[in-house]
Order: C-alpha cells, then structure tokens, then sequence
C-alpha cells in the first residue's frame, strides 16, 4: 500500500514522539524504508527543536507584564471614577431634593 509523503508527514511527529497507533507506526516505518525525504524529516525533528529564542520569550513576557499592569492601573482608576461620578450624582440628588422638596435633615 502505497501512502504519500503529505500523509505520512502528518504522521511523522506523533511516530516521532511515540504517540501513534501501532499502524500508523507501522505505516510510517514502511513508507521510511523507501523514501529518503521523509527520513531526512524525521532526522531533523532530532536535530530541531521549533521552540523560540529564550530571549525572545522573555521579552514577550514583559510586554505582557507590562500590557497587564497597564489594564490594572486603568481599571483601577475607572473604579476610581465611577466611585467620584456615583457620589457626586447622589450629592447633587440630594442638593436638588433640599432645595425644591423642601426635605430638611434634622
């Protein structure tokens, strides 16, 4: 049974990290047999890692370190605004009751 190279590289990192079924192991090993691409594939995922640049990561924490710190600082100070803008509405309620209800506090 002949399979393509398409399938068999869809395959080729669970076969590389022991994860695929025992027919797909077994596929994968017999399509290898034959085809120096797909070994060649295999090989690199040994010699390869895709993992990012540890500095590069570092960075894109503190970015995110930062952009965190930034939506706490501003969400703390709509807090702080709504708090304002909630006591001065129930003020001037108050104010206006006063003056034309003629409601007095004793």
């Amino acid at each position: 049974m002949s399979i393509s190279c398409e399938i068999i590289k869809d395959l080729l990192p669970l076969y590389h990290d022991g994860v695929c079924s025992n027919e797909s192991k077994r596929l994968v090993e017999e399509h290898l047999t034959h085809c120096e691409g797909c070994k060649a594939e295999l090989q690199a995922m040994d010699e390869f890692l895709p993992i990012n640049n540890a500095e590069q990561n570092l960075k894109e924490a503190n970015a995110i370190k930062n952009l965190s710190k930034k939506w706490k600082k501003g969400m703390f100070k709509s807090l702080l605004k709504g708090a304002l803008f909630t006591l001065l509405s129930v003020i001037i309620l108050l104010f206006v009751l006063y003056l034309f209800m003629d409601i007095r506090i004793n």
